[in-house]
């Protein structure tokens, strides 16, 4: 093992035996190049005043070479803002900005030690870093069975683990927090679980109460007093984007310093939060009270990207930066949000009216993108299909009767069009069925 791994390794151990255990065999093994070019690099751009002949990026009249093409439609930045590479972290600025932001919208975390946020390249490659250096063949991934279906391929196919799921409703509608805890608990055998709680939920737009939060946090300390050792990993991707009485927090805070046993991760971006999705700008951030063991994660994590994109890009780093510190920012993406609750209203005011019957019944939402029909005793793939071919629309089908409607991308004044050809193309099955 390289010296420098087993260096960090000692550390993660010192600081916490239960972190340690915790870790993949490729996140034991990973890290990040003291002595390789990036490190050399960073103390020439800091010292060599002269030349500076380290890195493979071009030179012209001081500013890192571009092309007059490419600069005229971004003349407002400056190039070494844009053209040069990011730092593997990412851009330090945007990193202590964001950090500002996520501690002033999450009160719960002003008194836990957490981590720099590291940038990532949207919450993917977020989440492809947890599976790399928490997740093992055969590990347990604790998910609710509404889930998005990108978390089988991150944790199962690329790294072996096994997806062990819980429904996410109880018989209340509400979050299943009971069937969370019993997941857990049984993972005691083993004495590890990886735990994701994605919040707004993808794909149902639900976002657990305060009260459902609280016991959320009691179902992985129960776990945690058992035994298990809990990678607690919330997948933040719509945050703040809160319609109804919910938790308006993520739950990053309170799993920080829950517990020896805890490792709580946050992983987030602008990606959704400020509609940026082509940007692909996202963060990672831990939470431990020993600095020395986020240290030694950090870099572990650093060694991670240097291994896969080396770093993310920097213009869309640079233009996520500037919206941050716009004194506009705040007004234009509540401005936005006011919107996305606008839409969410009016599904609900529609499906609540009584117009479509028995036909179908819907998951609780409350927030984010998305919200579920149900469809009672009708394919939904056959409805997904009859929409797409014969009436130009498209929804996605989940499981047997689950058809998931993003509210997100339809102009409020089109939604009961939506709904009504939806209406339509369900009857239009049922009638060919019986």
């Amino acid at each position: 093992m390289n010296p420098l791994a087993r260096q960090l390794n000692e550390t993660i151990e010192r600081e916490n035996a239960n972190v340690y255990a915790m870790l993949s065999s490729l996140g034991r093994a990973i890290y990040f190049p003291k002595e390789g070019i990036l490190s050399q690099s960073a103390e020439a751009k800091a010292k060599a005043k002269k030349y500076n002949a380290t890195i493979g990026i071009a030179i012209e009249d001081g500013q890192p070479m571009h092309l007059k093409v490419i600069q005229d439609t971004l003349s407002a930045y400056n190039p070494k803002d844009i053209y040069e590479y990011a730092p593997p972290a990412g851009k330090p600025e945007l990193r202590s900005a964001w950090s500002s932001k996520m501690v002033e919208e999450n009160p719960s975390i002003k008194a836990k030690t957490i981590s720099n946020p590291i940038v990532t390249n949207a919450l993917t490659h977020g989440l492809s870093i947890v599976a790399d250096l928490f997740a093992d063949s055969g590990d347990a991934i604790i998910i609710p069975d509404k889930n998005w279906e990108n978390y089988e391929l991150t944790f199962g196919i690329r790294r072996g683990a096994e997806m062990v799921e819980y429904p996410l409703y109880n018989e209340q509608d509400r979050f299943n927090s009971e069937g969370l805890r019993q997941a857990l608990l049984a993972q005691k055998d083993k004495g590890k679980a990886i735990v994701i709680l994605n919040f707004p939920n993808n794909p149902t737009g639900y976002t657990p109460g305060a009260a459902e939060g609280a016991e959320i946090v009691a179902a992985i300390r129960d776990a945690a007093e058992a035994g298990v050792n809990v990678v607690a990993v919330t997948d933040d991707a719509y945050f703040g984007l809160f319609f109804e009485d919910s938790m308006h927090e993520s739950l990053f805070g309170q799993l920080a310093d829950l517990h020896p046993r805890v490792l709580a991760v946050k992983v987030d971006g602008a990606t959704k939060e400020e509609y940026v999705w082509g940007f692909r700008v996202g963060f990672i951030t831990y939470a431990s009270p020993s600095a020395a063991l986020l240290g030694a994660l950090e870099q572990k994590t650093l060694g991670i990207i240097r291994a896969t994109i080396s770093s993310g890009p920097h213009p869309s780093q640079t233009f996520v930066l500037r919206a941050l510190q716009s004194p506009e920012f705040n007004s234009q993406k509540a401005e936005k949000a006011a919107i996305m609750k606008g839409r969410a209203n009016r599904v609900k005011e529609l499906l609540d009216s009584g117009r479509y019957g028995k036909v179908w019944s819907y998951y609780p939402f409350n927030s984010g993108y998305f919200m579920c029909l149900k469809l009672s005793g009708i394919s939904a793939e056959t409805v997904r299909t009859k929409l797409l071919e014969e009436y130009g629309v498209g929804t996605i089908a989940l499981g047997e009767t689950d058809l998931r409607v993003a509210f997100s991308c339809i102009e409020q004044a089109d939604l009961e069009e939506l709904f009504d050809t939806i209406y339509k193309a369900v009857q239009d099955v049922a009638v060919t069925s019986s």
